[in-house]
């Protein structure tokens, strides 16, 4: 500590208006990153890797040999791996660097009165396309960020309605087979590709619409809808699960419950049927 305070007593105002303008933009930066990746799957491998620094900090003070010296021949795999497991964000993240998007703010949350009308226009126009046998494929995006999914669409940056959605998948149009992305409360995007699920207990029946929504559930935490073209039956995939057969009662319902967090609400797992 006294070599610290002994550096310190030769700097100059100077010196010292430069450390905090360094200090002040270093912060800015890190705290504009984390707003950036805020909703990406990269906060889940953050998150994961943190959960590894912390474990070898305590193997370390405790001298867990055994754990300790895996976890230092995970090091060098990780660090090699890291640019392949975020080759998604890093090229997206110098996208937007190059934009001059990356200091911008974060995309707002919606509020229970808000979800509620989005839900409200979700079922409505889901009725409606599933008396007329419209296939449809609707992406309410949560915490992990879709922009890559986004991106293989047409922007559209529409307020949700019913009248909006259903424009959007009428037959032979354009944005017919793709899927259309709800981010907030504006139809982000329509016509983008998702993947697809390559589950080998899917049932045959299910289509590639069907295989699409359970595929981008399974690599984030969106809810999709989706209305079958063939027989205009309901259905609900969530996190790699399926709910298949819902009525509009029931769709609201699994809606709200999935997106409108309430304390003590009643789990709806049991009502889904893994296809």
């Amino acid at each position: 500590m006294g070599s610290w305070f002994n550096m310190f007593r030769f700097f100059n105002w100077y010196d010292y208006v430069l450390m905090v303008v360094d200090i002040a933009v270093v912060s800015y930066v890190v705290y504009r990153f984390f707003l950036f990746i805020r909703g990406t799957r990269a906060v889940q491998l953050i998150k994961g890797l943190a959960v590894l620094a912390i474990a070898y900090l305590i193997s370390w003070a405790l001298n867990l040999v055994v754990i300790k010296w895996i976890l230092d021949q995970l090091r060098l795999v990780i660090l090699v791996a890291l640019p392949v497991v975020f080759q998604p964000e890093l090229r997206r993240t110098l996208e937007q660097l190059g934009r001059g998007r990356f200091f911008g703010g974060p995309v707002g949350l919606l509020g229970p009165e808000d979800a509620t009308r989005i839900i409200d226009e979700v079922v409505r126009a889901t009725q409606v396309m599933s008396r007329r046998k419209t296939g449809a494929l609707v992406v309410l995006e949560r915490e992990t960020g879709l922009n890559e999914f986004m991106e293989t669409g047409v922007k559209v940056d529409g307020l949700v309605s019913s009248e909006l959605l259903l424009n959007i998948f009428v037959p032979n149009s354009p944005l017919h087979d793709g899927a259309a992305i709800i981010r907030g409360n504006r139809v982000a995007a329509a016509g983008c590709f998702l993947p697809l699920s390559d589950s080998p207990y899917l049932s045959k029946q299910l289509g590639t619409r069907h295989r699409a929504g359970l595929g981008i559930s399974e690599i984030s935490d969106a809810v999709v809808v989706i209305v079958s073209e063939e027989t205009g039956a309901i259905s609900v995939a969530e996190d790699g699960k399926l709910t298949r057969y819902l009525e509009a009662n029931d769709l609201r319902q699994l809606l709200q419950e999935l997106l409108i967090a309430e304390p003590n609400s009643t789990p709806w797992w049991g009502r889904r049927v893994k296809e």
